[in-house]
């Protein structure tokens, strides 16, 4: 289904199909993140990254709940975003000798997941107070707390470290 499917015609069937989406960037998320991790050298980048996975994990756990909440199934729909940008950094990864530039590629690669995951739940927050779905909303909020403090570590960890290593 896509963002323009006839299926889409209410405000709740828009809801429900963006649920979808992240749910399903949740799953790729943390099929991806291991190999984040085994391919970086920074000890503390590996640190956020493998905390990240397990909130990752509680994300999906949290997406579920709010389906469950709003009486919808648990069902993912593909993402081409997401699959897009974990595809490039797979590749960019792939192509990096240097290990510490490869680290400050994949704050980069990261950084481009958290964004994305943050506008989803940033609106998914959004529509569900429209909705009437406070309860949904705040459970959502959670999650996208925990994307911009994600967001926030990775920023920090760039800046004071990791791509000035890489700059040298």
């Amino acid at each position: 289904m896509s963002i323009f499917s006839k299926d889409i015609k209410t405000m709740d069937d828009l809801f429900v199909h963006q649920l979808q989406d992240i749910y399903y960037a949740e799953k790729q998320i943390v099929k991806a993140l291991p190999k984040m991790i085994d391919k970086t050298t920074d000890a503390k980048l590996k640190a956020d990254f493998s905390k990240h996975l397990t909130e990752t994990e509680g994300h999906i756990t949290r997406v579920e709940e709010v389906f469950k909440m709003h009486g919808a199934k648990a069902k993912a729909v593909d993402c081409p975003a997401i699959d897009g940008i974990l595809k490039e950094a797979d590749e960019i990864a792939g192509e990096v000798a240097d290990k510490q530039v490869l680290d400050a590629a994949l704050i980069a690669a990261a950084q481009a997941v958290e964004h994305y995951e943050i506008t989803r739940y940033g609106t998914l927050v959004a529509w569900a107070k429209l909705l009437g779905r406070s309860d949904c909303a705040s459970v959502l909020a959670k999650n996208l707390a925990e994307e911009h403090n994600a967001d926030a570590k990775l920023t920090k960890l760039a800046e004071s470290r990791v791509n000035l290593q890489a700059a040298e």
